[in-house]
């Protein structure tokens, strides 16, 4: 056994891993887990399903990773748990894996930030680059775009899609989707405006935060529909196209929402 793999340690024969991945006291790693290069797992974590792990990854003490899914109507499918690289995960998050009635796999991407005690439920989809904070409880088939921002406590519904770059105070109740680029928080969640900080740290021009602006405003302000809205948002493109391609991730995400979006 490697040298990095501690002695009270289970690793499965079938399990795969790579030579320098570190395993601590006690975890347990089961049949059908692919570990790449890199990945840290503490100890007393258990990793096991139809489960990929990719390469930095670093899962603290106490993790569960890849059980089945808790949905009644699971029946033993080899559904699939995807975790992209350089996650961190920390202590006593629990990650499912997929159900046949979705898409068959849970997907964490890379470079996400996973806080305490937060569940990830089967057929969630997370993006890249998120923050997931303490005690987060995500139901399933939740999709999660890059960037975005969940604060401590927070309870998101089945289905709900929270769009990229969105910012969520801690202890919102979510049940409808939250379109990219909003900040707000709340029991129901009540959007208050554009992630204007987020936003300028990660790059975006002046004048794309003040497009994106506009167009919160033409949802949410000026007294208008989704669909208007998005034919408001459309002109606005036209009129500014250093901003059209931040705009049309709104526009792309309201008009594929099937929960509709969080009113104001």
């Amino acid at each position: 056994m490697s040298s990095l793999i501690h002695p009270t340690a289970i690793i499965a024969p079938g399990a795969r891993i790579a030579d320098d991945v570190q395993v601590g006291p006690y975890s347990i790693i089961g049949e059908n887990v692919v570990i790449g290069s890199g990945t840290v797992v503490g100890p007393h974590c258990v990793i096991d399903g139809h489960t990929t792990i990719g390469a930095n990854n670093n899962f603290y003490r106490f993790c569960s990773i890849g059980g089945m899914p808790q949905d009644k109507k699971y029946a033993g499918e080899p559904t699939r748990l995807e975790i992209g690289d350089g996650n961190t995960v920390r202590e006593y998050v629990t990650i499912n894996t997929g159900t046949a009635q979705d898409v068959g796999v849970t997907r964490l991407g890379d470079d996400n930030w996973i806080m305490a005690y937060v569940h990830i439920a089967h057929d969630c989809q997370i993006g890249h680059h998120t923050v997931i904070a303490n005690g987060v409880q995500l139901a399933g088939h939740i999709h999660i775009g890059d960037w975005a921002i969940l604060g401590g406590l927070t309870a998101i519904h089945q289905f709900v899609r929270v769009g990229a770059h969105a910012m969520v105070g801690g202890t919102s109740s979510i049940r409808q989707d939250i379109p990219p680029y909003l900040i707000g928080a709340g029991d129901p969640f009540r959007p208050v405006g554009i992630n204007s900080e987020g936003l300028s740290r990660r790059g975006f021009t002046p004048e794309a935060i003040s497009a994106l602006k506009e167009s919160y405003k033409l949802l949410y302000r000026r007294n208008l529909n989704v669909e208007q809205a998005i034919e408001q948002m459309r002109q606005l493109q036209q009129a500014q196209p250093q901003a059209s391609d931040a705009i049309q991730l709104m526009v792309d995400f309201l008009a594929s929402s099937t929960r509709g979006i969080v009113r104001s």
